[in-house]
């Protein structure tokens, strides 16, 4: 059975541990570490509801993991609740920011099973016993410094540390937001192309496009059109009324070119 090659402290609690003689020693209960090196050393179980007594055992004991149970080796060994409180370890330890303000604890602890190396944290900002609440990721590096029962870290609240896994009300806030990030964009956008609209200059009579703009009257032309429509319409007709004789004027005889009085 191999393995894994990263585990959460809370799966290894829900397993019952099974040892190698096929005895049932119930579920986990509490781990224990050694805080300086950032290192779990083991964790406890309880084998009945009824009795006192915890079990301890070592993480090297461990054989294999399977879905609902851990394969262990050997005995374990007996202690009171009392003696386990005592133990160190940095679980549900409060977290301080720079400016030394509480703003979460911690909840959890991801490790290596073969080694008991714990690679990060997992922070909750409210009770962790809550189920669904959120966790933020707490890599070693980033604490300054620790004492039992509380951890100082550089950051200054929980929104500069990774996300790890979000609760339902943080999903809420989250889709909350990017709605109103893209109803923002999507104002933003209706009201440049409504500026670069009314910006624009008028439209141009082409094809069926509507002409926005009045035809301005070009007067220099109109003024040249009548001017040759009047000399061409007054030479035309001066030359074919000479030409046809009036009705009403009397023919001239040859005797009228000698009377001096006409």
């Amino acid at each position: 059975m191999t393995f894994p090659k990263q585990f959460l402290l809370s799966d290894l609690l829900k397993h019952r541990v099974r040892c190698d003689k096929g005895i049932d020693h119930g579920n986990g209960l509490i781990a224990w570490m050694h805080p300086p090196v950032h290192r779990l050393l083991g964790w406890s179980s309880r084998p009945s509801t009824l009795q006192l007594s915890r079990h301890i055992w070592k993480l090297n004991q461990i054989r294999g993991i399977g879905n609902y149970e851990v394969f262990v080796k050997g005995f374990p060994s007996i202690a009171e609740q009392s003696t386990l409180d005592r133990l160190p370890t940095l679980l549900n330890s409060n977290i301080y920011n720079l400016n030394g303000e509480r703003i979460a604890s911690i909840a959890d602890l991801n490790f290596e099973p073969k080694t008991g190396k714990i690679f990060y944290y997992l922070l909750s900002r409210t009770d962790p016993r809550i189920p669904g609440t959120s966790r933020w990721r707490l890599l070693i590096e980033r604490i300054i410094d620790q004492q039992p029962g509380m951890v100082s870290i550089d950051a200054q609240n929980l929104d500069d540390l990774p996300l790890e896994r979000s609760s339902i009300r943080q999903n809420i806030l989250k889709s909350s937001r990017n709605i109103r990030e893209q109803i923002q964009e999507f104002s933003d956008q209706a009201g440049s192309k409504l500026e670069g609209w009314l910006e624009e200059p008028p439209w141009e009579e082409t094809g069926n496009r509507i002409l926005r703009s009045k035809p301005s009257l070009n007067l220099d032309s109109i003024e040249d059109w009548n001017n040759n429509f009047d000399n061409q319409f007054s030479n035309n007709h001066l030359e074919s009324f000479e030409e046809r004789p009036s009705s009403k004027t009397p023919l001239k005889s040859v005797d009228d070119e000698d009377d001096p009085w006409i």
